[in-house]
């Protein structure tokens, strides 16, 4: 277990017309504890149906249950340590939690099939700008008060054969369906969205991250906005687009954060955090601050935290708050995409997940058959 310390003083903030004026500690301390999480971590180590994934979001619903999403999922069978023949890989797929607590009788997995019952990806991308052979990977969502009506982030992806890393990201759009519909989600609405960046050899996208500053959500100093954090670049560079939740439909309402003000152009973003992760999540903590949770640099061992003024920043320097070596069986294993749950966390907590991978996936699939799976750790702040 780990510990750190914290100072205090008063800030006082404005951003884009809007005060945030607050107690705050500051931003390069947090006083916490980190741990492992086994509960959360073996809720996620099964044997059969899906017994992998990455990608994991989850979004707090109105029925008392959450709606966990993945991106590539694995369905299949393991037996006595060792994988069936006949697994499938798909692209997406979701889970529902019965209430808050880690138990393995209240998560149920789902995800499609083809006509012949062989697995399939839940979304699968049918809009105007989808091409052959384009699929989806998920990014963050929420559940929208002002409509009733889940988004997510989907980002179309299409294979490009190279050996590691085969695979680019073609352009994105929002999945959207009623709060209470559930799978297979067959009325659910597709909506191509402008929200990929390409500069240059650098691209990126919006979705990795979504913070509702809103009454309603909870939150302190509330703005009524909605936060949604892009990545972008080998810098992992972090950006920040707001909208009111009742115009999120309306592209042309998004702004985009300069670093000064707010801006209708997305070319005109700025970063206001750098080496993060394609996967992050922002939360605001009982003092007022932002924690950013990413894994450093994309791919590494250590998940970091970052302490923000405002949903904007300024975001302080890197706080390693753990070390995933030990899940790192092999050279070939590595961890990424680290976040926080909040909804699934305790008062002063933090419930962290980060995926873990392969660079020689299919074969240590064979050894280790269980690898490909999120793990935890629990965050507890020290008032």
């Amino acid at each position: 277990m780990k510990k750190f310390g914290c100072i205090l003083f008063l800030v006082v903030l404005t951003v884009g017309g809007s005060c945030f004026a607050q107690t705050v500690n500051n931003l390069t301390r947090l006083n916490f504890t980190v741990e492992q999480d086994t509960v959360w971590t073996n809720l996620f180590k099964r044997t059969s149906g899906w017994f992998g994934g990455d990608g994991i979001y989850t979004i707090p619903l109105s029925s008392g249950k959450t709606l966990f999403i993945f991106s590539d999922t694995m369905i299949g069978k393991i037996n006595s340590g060792k994988l069936e023949p006949g697994s499938v890989m798909v692209h997406n797929s979701v889970a529902y939690l019965r209430g808050e607590e880690p138990k393995p009788n209240r998560l149920i997995f789902f995800w499609d099939k083809t006509p012949s019952g062989k697995p399939e990806s839940l979304f699968i991308p049918k809009t105007p700008a989808t091409k052959k052979d384009d699929y989806l990977w998920l990014g963050s969502g929420f559940l929208n008060d002002a409509n009733n009506f889940v988004y997510i982030f989907g980002y179309r992806i299409r294979n490009t054969g190279k050996a590691v890393f085969g695979f680019a990201e073609t352009g994105n759009l929002l999945i959207k369906f009623p709060a209470n519909q559930k799978f297979p989600f067959k009325n659910h609405k597709q909506i191509d969205a402008p929200f990929f960046i390409e500069d240059g050899n650098e691209s990126g996208s919006f979705g990795a991250a979504i913070l509702a500053n809103t009454k309603n959500a909870g939150a302190k100093n509330a703005d009524g906005y909605i936060y949604v954090y892009g990545v972008k670049g080998s810098k992992k560079e972090v950006l920040v687009a707001r909208v009111l939740p009742n115009q999120f439909e309306n592209f042309q309402a998004w702004e985009y954060w300069t670093g000064k003000t707010w801006s209708k152009n997305m070319k005109e973003a700025r970063p206001v955090a750098d080496k993060a992760s394609n996967e992050l999540s922002v939360t605001q903590l009982a003092d007022g601050r932002y924690a950013m949770i990413f894994q450093v640099n994309g791919i590494s061992t250590k998940t970091g935290l970052r302490l923000g003024e405002s949903p904007v920043g300024p975001f302080g320097p890197i706080i390693e708050v753990w070390d995933c070596s030990k899940d790192l069986l092999n050279k070939n294993f590595f961890a990424y995409n680290a976040k926080a749950h909040p909804s699934l966390s305790g008062k002063n907590e933090l419930l962290i997940s980060y995926n873990i991978n392969s660079f020689d996936f299919l074969n240590d699939l064979k050894t280790h058959p269980q690898l490909y799976r999120p793990r935890f750790i629990k965050l507890k702040i020290q008032e």
